[in-house]
């Protein structure tokens, strides 16, 4: 076999064991007088993968969703979570966010952003690169509580160097190392980042795109790109961006309206129009991630595109610690709620923020859902109702009456607080 045969092989392995449901260990069937390790019991459940919305009680074992019924007594479980009054749905998954704290000015650490968002996995959107992913790999992901993935940075710096442009330099870019990263870290990474913004790449043209993809095709294992977009340096460059795109591959900051460096608007949305080669891309398959952030949100564009047939594909908050400063607050439950504010129903928004990047992920069976044997996580929430206004990040104001406020999360069947677990050990 050789090394590029090896890294394919192993590249896809997290993906195929995803795909075909299998786990590394089988868990042992439930005895009647065996209890759940936390019974989630009271709540409504809202899960748009089961088309379920009902009061259903929860019971978890062994990490694992072990049984969603009408009414489990509480007695057949160690410990219970009164959901009593709550929505609980599927632990959120974040496609986009900055949780490498140490690693750059801009990572927040996951676990604090849970009682902000309910989120039980999040993606870090290329934080690291091919010189620093093994200490995001060693030193966040393996001591975080919350399920971490990654995309790897095309630029072996990753962001370390922010607020410095990592791709004005593209000596930077390697793919044959970011490719072998990828590989290499199969179960946690998912693809390549690269941004194609003017500030970041300067007049590099389509070049850091074609070095990312060509990292995805050197690691294989269906890794994709995720391509970064906000003030291009020109409207060519913008079309010529979405034809390059591949089916799969995820367009974040879709709804984008930044400018470029001269402040010409150069977005997928240009004179209210949606470019015929967005809508290209979005019928070839290519992801619309929102990738909200603290400058990557309009409004206009995003109702331009919905209405011209460009809808999003995924929910994310492209959190880190100068866009969690902002005025449009991006955690994700509140992107989430300035779609309700679009007209989105909330079935199509917990989907966008759950079962859909989980499929994306695609390294752990049932990702993003409630079923039985998905991972115990789970999020409760309150849906607010009442006046609320939403910004977004060129200060366009929306109205809304509802908003999705996060109260608690389980991750694994371990809450974050109470019940605690005695011993209290995760993963």
């Amino acid at each position: 076999m050789t090394q590029q045969s090896r890294r394919r092989f192993v590249a896809g392995m997290g993906a195929a064991l995803a795909a075909s449901g299998m786990s590394v260990a089988v868990r042992a069937a439930m005895g009647p007088q065996d209890k759940f390790d936390l019974l989630i019991k009271g709540g409504e459940v809202f899960d748009p993968s089961q088309s379920l919305r009902a009061k259903r009680d929860i019971g978890m074992r062994f990490g694992k969703i072990e049984a969603l019924e009408a009414d489990i007594p509480a007695t057949r479980a160690l410990r219970v979570l009164d959901a009593s009054g709550k929505v609980v749905v599927p632990g959120l998954v974040d496609l986009h966010s900055h949780v490498y704290p140490y690693g750059s000015a801009l990572g927040i650490p996951a676990d604090e952003l849970v009682p902000y968002q309910g989120s039980t996995t999040m993606v870090s959107a290329g934080d690291a690169g091919a010189n620093n992913f093994a200490a995001f790999r060693r030193y966040v992901q393996a001591q975080t509580r919350t399920r971490l993935y990654a995309f790897v940075h095309i630029a072996n710096i990753g962001l370390a160097g922010f607020p410095e442009p990592e791709l004005f330099h593209l000596g930077f870019a390697h793919p044959e190392e970011c490719g072998k990263t990828v590989a290499e870290n199969a179960d946690i990474a998912i693809g390549v980042k690269v941004r194609m913004s003017e500030n970041v790449i300067n007049q590099a043209g389509i070049e850091p795109l074609k070095r990312a993809i060509r990292a995805t095709e050197i690691a294989g294992g269906g890794a994709r790109v995720m391509c970064h977009i906000g003030g291009v340096a020109t409207p060519e460059l913008m079309r010529e961006i979405l034809d390059t795109l591949r089916k799969d591959d995820i367009l974040t900051h879709c709804f984008s309206g930044a400018p470029n460096n001269a402040g010409r608007f150069t977005n997928i949305v240009q004179d209210g129009k949606l470019l015929p080669e967005a809508l290209a891309a979005k019928k070839r398959g290519v992801i619309f991630d929102i990738g909200h952030g603290g400058g990557s949100f309009d409004f206009t564009v995003a109702e331009a595109a919905m209405q011209q047939g460009a809808m999003p594909d995924t929910i994310s908050s492209d959190i880190h610690v100068f866009s969690g400063n902002t005025p449009g607050m991006p955690y994700l439950t509140w992107v989430m709620s300035k779609f309700l504010a679009l007209g989105l129903p909330l079935e199509q928004v917990l989907r966008m923020a759950s079962s859909v990047p989980g499929a994306i992920i695609n390294r752990l069976p049932k990702l993003g859902t409630l079923q039985v044997g998905a991972p115990a996580d789970a999020t409760l929430v309150e849906i607010v109702n009442g006046p609320v206004e939403f910004v977004d990040t060129r200060n366009n104001k929306r109205p809304g009456n509802a908003y999705i406020r996060p109260l608690q999360s389980v991750l694994g069947g371990v809450p974050f607080g109470r019940p605690y677990h005695s011993p209290f050990s995760v993963r």
